[in-house]
């Protein structure tokens, strides 16, 4: 063959990676590769150590007898794949759950084979999915989940309790509703909160909740010092947790909002002047701790607390963990089985919660089980609340003068006449000097009053703003009678 007959060595490897990969872009502009039939995709300009696009490419090359190539050949060939991807079709990637067709949902088992879990109101399969329908993006923390156990009748969710510590039934049912939860990668959970004395287990029952659906190396991580690698963290795995919290900085409080309820962050690119990169995330979050200190109220509404205590009988951790890993294919099984009864029953949305969804979760599995999951999850929010309170010494002053004031009735006054009538309230008894943080000017008393919206309204008090022709007003006002869910909660 004539040296003109001959194909460059970029177009050789081009020729090959168009017949053996499909390539897409997601909205973001990142181009992705799939191999033929398969659902796991790779970015093909990853340098990742879990499997680059680049290295699949030239171990198919030399296997398939096509040859070994140079790396600028490769660059090139790369080059122009990436170019012609970005006029093909727009295609999201996923971490472990992902939406599927005809309103099911998908679990990424996290094998080498693809396979995956096809979740619907109609049951559950284990099959590998259409790489049009789901395309799996897989990390470093992605683990892999062992098949799952067919016709448990529910013995899988009765092991898992029994292993972990969970103080109450009303406590184990809300970590059910949650585990739900994570199977749905459109309703945002609270985070579960692990709390209790010293030696409750609480790392251990987190790292077991957290391993149903992260595999066997799903663990728990400190608390990573700024924002920005929080951020990484969450956009590298599905289940964030984090362990052994002692104490809650402002900065990381909204971090941990912006996680639960999902957000964006939108950075510079490296080595480019102008452009940028965008990343979104919205994730499960677990935490664990015996105290926190003080808890935001934006946040509280955000968590809910699973009490555990100290086990009566201690074990080693090599037996605990072999247990765990003998009966996790059954308690998967279980999880399975319950989702699909919850996603098949029709119910009400509360709302009067901040986390409807998750509050239309709790309706559904009472439907499916009759635990009373609802219920504890306002309990649960009653109980923040007070926390919050308690954490607060504005609240506290306002509900004193709330008491003055007849339910059904109002009192209106400026910001700043609100902060001399409260400021007196809080010092004048027994001359106490001001606490650091208390509001200094009107403006002030005004933010933090809606901050503590939600709270108030929860011990029915009631506090709104507006305008008249002489001025901005803050109004504080008592219910006629207690809040339907404070009402529910104590019943």
């Amino acid at each position: 063959m004539s040296e003109d007959d001959k194909n460059p060595a970029r177009q050789v490897i081009a020729d090959y990676a168009h017949s053996h990969f499909r390539y897409f872009r997601t909205a973001d502009g990142t181009v992705y590769a799939q191999k033929n039939g398969h659902p796991v995709a790779r970015p093909i300009r990853s340098q990742g150590t879990t499997g680059s696009h680049r290295q699949e490419l030239m171990v198919g090359l030399f296997k398939d007898g096509v040859g070994v190539f140079n790396g600028t050949a490769l660059k090139e060939a790369l080059d122009l794949i990436e170019a012609l991807a970005l006029s093909e079709e727009v295609q999201p990637t996923y971490i472990r759950v992902a939406p599927g067709y005809d309103g099911a949902t998908w679990l990424d088992l996290g094998r080498a084979d693809g396979q995956s879990i096809r979740i619907h109101p109609t049951g559950w399969e284990v099959k590998v999915p259409d790489p049009r329908e789901v395309s799996w993006r897989r990390t470093q923390l992605t683990g892999e989940l062992p098949l799952p156990a067919r016709d448990t009748n529910g013995k899988g969710i009765d092991l898992l309790l029994r292993l972990c510590n969970f103080a109450t039934a009303e406590t184990e049912c809300l970590a059910i509703a949650w585990l739900i939860g994570c199977l749905g990668p459109s309703v945002p959970v609270p985070a579960p909160f692990l709390t209790g004395p010293q030696g409750a287990g609480k790392s251990t029952g987190g790292r077991m909740l957290v391993r149903i659906i992260e595999g066997m190396t799903g663990d728990l991580r400190r608390a990573p010092k700024d924002e920005e690698n929080l951020i990484a963290a969450v956009a590298a795995g599905w289940v964030t947790a984090l362990d052994n919290l002692s104490h809650m900085t402002p900065d990381l409080s909204d971090a941990m909002c912006c996680i639960v309820t999902g957000a964006e962050s939108v950075k510079r690119a490296l080595f480019t002047d102008g452009d940028v990169f965008r990343v979104g995330y919205r994730r499960p979050l677990l935490l664990t701790g015996i105290d926190v200190g003080v808890i935001r109220p934006d946040l509280a509404e955000r968590l809910l607390p699973l009490r555990l205590e100290r086990p009566k009988v201690r074990r080693t951790e090599a037996e605990l963990w072999t247990e765990y890993a003998e009966v996790l294919p059954v308690v998967l099984g279980s999880l399975l089985d319950l989702t699909v009864k919850v996603r098949a029953v029709d119910a009400e949305t509360p709302t009067d919660l901040r986390m409807a969804d998750f509050a239309h979760l709790c309706a559904q599995l009472d439907g499916a089980t009759g635990l009373g999951a609802l219920a504890a999850y306002r309990a649960s929010l009653d109980e923040l609340n007070d926390d919050v309170i308690e954490g607060d010494l504005l609240a506290q002053t306002v509900l004193r003068h709330a008491e003055s004031i007849e339910p059904g009735e109002a009192q209106r006054m400026t910001s700043t006449e609100w902060l001399h009538c409260l400021t007196r309230l809080y010092s004048d008894e027994d001359m106490r000097s001001l606490p650091k943080g208390w509001p200094t000017t009107g403006k002030v008393l005004s933010d933090r009053l809606k901050r503590l919206q939600p709270t108030l309204a929860a011990r029915g008090v009631l506090i709104d703003s507006g305008r008249t022709r002489e001025g901005r007003y803050l109004e504080m006002a008592r219910a006629s009678a207690p809040p339907p869910h404070v009402q529910e909660a104590a019943f």
